[in-house]
């Protein structure tokens, strides 16, 4: 796997990157002791930073003949309609086990606490379109790695995955076969905890 950070990629010192960190709400010990929950929420409240969020991802997408931008389940719901809309691409979502109408295919991951899953229409992708997955959030890698074997199995080529936030190294960097990982900005910590 390749990790692009779009500081090391282009971005270096783009005042839009830290309006986004910045507009990223870190809650301590949720939902559990010890996590630093990264909430999007706020950065959803910013029209600014949400549309710079939306702008960076659309500039680097927007040539690369993308027809399939498929987010995963909910928080990639918040970005990639509007990056889909912007580029020419379909959007299509990667949802949680029954909450789809229809007949979907599905592919199990393991977690650090279990096991979960992702489902996706039939017909929903071709063989041969070109995809990106799109998610707010990457840490272990597990998510991003289900959604492009999802993809692949109905013969779509992954391009690459992008997110919002993304650890310096992920801990399951092996997981996604090599695809690019495209994150935006490394999670915020709050001073003292």
């Amino acid at each position: 796997m390749v990790e692009m950070f779009a500081a090391e990629n282009g971005l270096k010192g783009d005042p839009r990157l830290q309006a986004i960190s910045n507009a990223i709400r870190v809650v301590p010990h949720f939902p559990k002791q010890g996590i630093m929950f990264q909430d999007i929420t706020t950065l959803l409240l910013d029209h600014k930073a949400f549309k710079h969020t939306v702008d960076i991802f659309v500039d680097r997408y927007k040539d690369m003949d993308i027809s399939v931008v498929a987010g995963v389940e909910a928080r990639g719901f918040m970005f990639g309609p509007s990056i889909a809309l912007a580029i020419g691409a379909k959007f299509v979502p990667l949802r949680k086990p029954k909450k789809l109408p229809g007949e979907v295919i599905a592919e199990a991951y393991e977690l650090e606490y279990g096991r979960d899953c992702l489902e996706m229409h039939v017909g929903a992708v071709e063989a041969g379109e070109r995809a990106i997955v799109i998610d707010d959030l990457v840490a272990t890698g597990g998510t991003l790695s289900a959604a492009i074997r999802l993809l692949e199995r109905v013969g779509a080529q992954v391009v690459e995955c992008g997110c919002v936030i993304g650890l310096r190294e992920v801990k399951g960097q092996l997981r996604l076969n090599g695809k690019p990982l495209y994150i935006l900005v490394e999670p915020r910590e709050i001073d003292g905890c």
